[in-house]
């Protein structure tokens, strides 16, 4: 019971990766807010945990959603001691010149404004806990990936604002990390898979050095690590998830 009545605000927390750390977080004694900007999807994750939770709708690109939501948090537990800044966007898979002004600002405000907008309405419940900011970034914010430039944009820029705010909150004992997933199977990738011209299940195997794509449960493992006391040394860490997807020449 390593988050033992603790309160953890995860973004995004309905389904795909947030979804699972949600579980992972309730099953180790948390009290889980799930926001999310489907209402009905962030009520139906709540009642699969073990613990109490609260379901907030939640568009995590509005300044008055999210502090209407942090408030909600504040309200109903009194405190937050992590946000999970999880919701994301993958947007359109193409080169920068073929990104329309729509889907960039899309994509920076749900993927990057977002994690301003929590930090700025929960930090301080955050300072007077001495909690902790986790972010989902993506390997592809470390190494790049063609045709997605504007994805790989926000998640370059979540990892370098992960390490200015680690930074800027240690002395006042609130820690900041990053996790770096590849290829993970979540309803956000398996619509990209839809999308292109064959099948990619094979390639996605072959990206991940240790020979296949995972499930979300590994990131939630990790992330439960870097919220837990016994990362209570680390930040700033920017953690592959990635089954050694960077690593090396392997074709």
């Amino acid at each position: 019971m390593r988050l033992r009545d603790k309160v953890v605000f995860v973004t995004g927390g309905a389904n795909g990766i947030g979804l699972e750390c949600a579980k992972a977080y309730a099953r180790e004694g948390a009290r889980v807010v799930v926001a999310d900007i489907d209402g009905a999807a962030a009520e139906a994750a709540v009642s699969e945990l073990p613990t109490t939770g609260l379901a907030v709708e939640c568009d995590v690109s509005d300044g008055e959603s999210v502090e209407s939501a942090v408030r909600a948090a504040l309200s109903e537990f009194s405190g937050i001691y992590a946000v999970h800044n999880n919701a994301g966007v993958s947007g359109p898979a193409v080169a920068l010149n073929q990104t329309t002004a729509e889907d960039w600002d899309l994509l920076m405000n749900v993927n990057l404004k977002s994690v301003y907008l929590t930090t700025k309405h929960a930090f301080e419940a955050l300072q007077a806990s001495r909690g902790c900011v986790l972010n989902t970034a993506s390997m592809v914010g470390i190494i790049g990936q063609a045709n997605h430039a504007a994805y790989v944009a926000t998640k370059g820029g979540m990892i370098a604002l992960t390490k200015a705010m680690a930074l800027d909150y240690a002395p006042m004992g609130i820690r900041v990390n990053a996790v770096c997933p590849a290829g993970v199977w979540t309803p956000m990738l398996r619509q990209w898979a839809e999308e292109q011209p064959g099948p990619v299940g094979e390639y996605l195997n072959g990206i991940h050095a240790l020979g296949y794509c995972p499930e979300a449960d590994v990131v939630a493992d990790a992330a439960m690590f870097l919220l837990s006391e016994q990362a209570r040394f680390i930040t700033g860490c920017i953690l592959p998830v990635s089954g050694g997807a960077e690593l090396g020449y392997r074709r």
